[in-house]
């Protein structure tokens, strides 16, 4: 009985790489090709299940993930992007997609946060890459590298400290905190909320200026 032979784009979804890494891991003799006589690359099944067996160590797939706290931080967010594409053909990796967000580190409901969750617990990633810890979530970084963990996924973080322009938004992120346990507390209309809220963003002034 003959050996059943993929084609490449059959190949490249099993083995999860790309058609030109494919091509490249022909030319080298990393895998095993046949010619048809049209010339076509055919992939003998062997060969496939060789590679996923772990004889040879898979392309990593990568998310990027950048995020900015405001709308006027765009130009941040493209570097963010920028540097971090960068840093991933630098490494070898294959970027499964670009994700973004302009929302607080405190919002649990962003859009490409949520859509990257889906890409880890869908298996189709390996890697995430970010610029700073903060980026995914400005606390509770440990349970999410745990959550990650579970699924074979990896954080990278590019850089280790939080850079100092970014103190602006760590100050607001705490009045958003106090905020919401102050009305909690007292009420969303309490006199009481504002006066709290009120002092704490007048104490926050009084440390800037010191």
């Amino acid at each position: 009985m003959s050996e059943r032979l993929l084609r490449p784009r059959e190949a490249c979804r099993v083995l999860g790489v790309s058609y030109t890494t494919l091509r490249r891991w022909i030319r080298e003799g990393r895998i095993r090709a046949v010619r048809t006589i049209g010339g076509k690359y055919r992939i003998p099944e062997s060969e496939v299940r060789r590679i996923l067996s772990g004889v040879m160590e898979k392309e990593a797939r990568a998310v990027i993930y950048a995020r900015v706290s405001s709308s006027d931080q765009r130009s941040d967010l493209e570097r963010q992007i920028q540097y971090l594409t960068q840093y991933c053909m630098a490494k070898g990796y294959r970027v499964v997609d670009v994700l973004s967000d302009i929302a607080s580190g405190l919002n649990t409901g962003r859009r490409g946060l949520t859509k990257l969750f889906n890409y880890i617990v869908n298996k189709q990633v390996d890697v995430v890459v970010i610029t700073y810890k903060d980026r995914l979530t400005r606390f509770g970084y440990e349970y999410l590298e745990y959550f990650f963990k579970q699924y074979g996924v990896r954080i990278e973080v590019v850089f280790g400290e939080e850079p100092r322009d970014a103190y602006q938004e760590l100050v607001e992120d705490l009045v958003a905190i106090v905020t919401s346990f102050a009305g909690k507390l007292y009420g969303l209309r309490s006199h009481k909320r504002k006066r709290l809220v009120e002092g704490f963003k007048k104490l926050i002034e009084e440390v800037e200026k010191k």
